[in-house]
């Protein structure tokens, strides 16, 4: 090619980068774009939370989060480890120095008290699109909060519970990988089967997070559960003097990898929340981690740069990026980036 046909080409790229990257920038929008899976543990507001109808299956369910959560509604998570993963139309920039992320649950203080009320706390997950195919099926972090220096050796890490079905409105049993097992107990005010009716094929449900310490005590006759200092999702109140509670924004850089190490990541694409309590409150019955929707609080941010495109695998794999910093398949089309390279296809 000659060299005034190369300059040609590449400012024709250029100017399609700045152009396409605007009108990403504008069209983004801060509010969850889809909810990819609702898998829920048992409870009492499952299958109400939102309504199971016959014929209902794990797609018909997620739909219908996601209908609830767009007209601003709650979804329930059910017991230790039931989850939400979610994601927006763009992917969620890590911008230094800021919260990237705020999160509602339904958490409200108790009367004359801070620090303490109904709090359910859920854990945040957050993962990058790392084989390009649009599915949340990549490596998972967590997002470490408080409770990881408030409550050193009260945490359990890799804590995995089982629960099973055992007929229909029959209380539902569980065990748990350090020897513990109960009874998820019935109450009188729900009388709808606790075990996710679209899943009671299965027969069981497993799943494996980290386990925070009860928060829960008796003041008075009234059941009160204290709040974490930040980093949990329907741990206190969303607003605070009509301002959003920071308490309720995290940061993609508390990200951690299975082995509770820092990990750095300039976005994520999807984010996952989990009920991380297993605990019983007397009549008012299980913890259960309300879930509200949540906020890009930076959708027109773009990444800075993109690192390690060249993968550090055996097989040396090249990776492909699209303009908004999001991975691709080999194959993609239009402006790919790819080995510190411009592609145009």
């Amino acid at each position: 090619m000659r060299r005034h046909n190369y300059y040609l080409l590449t400012l024709v790229v250029l100017a399609f980068v700045v152009i396409t990257g605007a009108s990403a920038q504008s069209l983004n929008t801060p509010y969850i774009k889809e909810v990819y899976e609702y898998v829920p543990a048992p409870g009492q507001f499952i299958n109400t939370m939102p309504e199971w109808e016959e014929g209902d299956d794990a797609a018909a369910m997620a739909r219908k989060c996601q209908e609830i959560l767009a007209d601003e509604g709650m979804i329930c998570l059910g017991g230790f480890g039931g989850y939400v993963t979610f994601g927006f139309d763009h992917p969620v920039v890590n911008v230094p120095g800021a919260y990237d992320l705020f999160i509602k649950g339904n958490a409200f203080a108790a009367t004359d008290k801070t620090d303490c009320g109904s709090s359910e706390p859920g854990i945040v997950m957050v993962s990058r699109d790392d084989n390009g195919n649009g599915l949340p099926d990549d490596k998972w972090y967590e997002l470490s909060g408080s409770a990881d220096t408030d409550s050193i050796g009260k945490v359990v890490y890799n804590y995995q519970i089982t629960y099973t079905f055992i007929g229909d409105k029959k209380p539902v049993t569980w065990t748990d990988n350090h020897g513990g097992k109960g009874v998820m107990p019935r109450n009188a005010y729900h009388s709808q089967e606790y075990f996710p009716a679209w899943l009671t094929d299965q027969r069981s449900l497993s799943f494996t997070g980290t386990l925070l310490p009860n928060n829960i005590y008796v003041d008075n006759g009234n059941f009160l559960m204290r709040f974490l200092r930040y980093g949990y999702v329907d741990n206190k109140p969303n607003i605070v003097d009509g301002n959003i509670n920071q308490a309720c924004c995290f940061n993609i850089d508390w990200a951690v990898d299975a082995d509770r190490q820092p990990v750095k990541l300039s976005h994520v694409d999807f984010v996952r929340v989990y009920c991380a309590m297993n605990q019983i409150n007397g009549l008012l019955g299980e913890t259960s981690t309300e879930f509200a929707g949540a906020e890009d609080l930076h959708p027109s941010a773009v990444p800075t740069g993109i690192t390690d495109l060249w993968q550090s695998d055996n097989r040396h794999r090249r990776a492909y990026y699209d303009l908004t910093g999001r991975k691709v398949s080999e194959n993609a089309s239009g402006v790919i980036i790819s080995n510190g390279r411009l592609l145009v296809r």
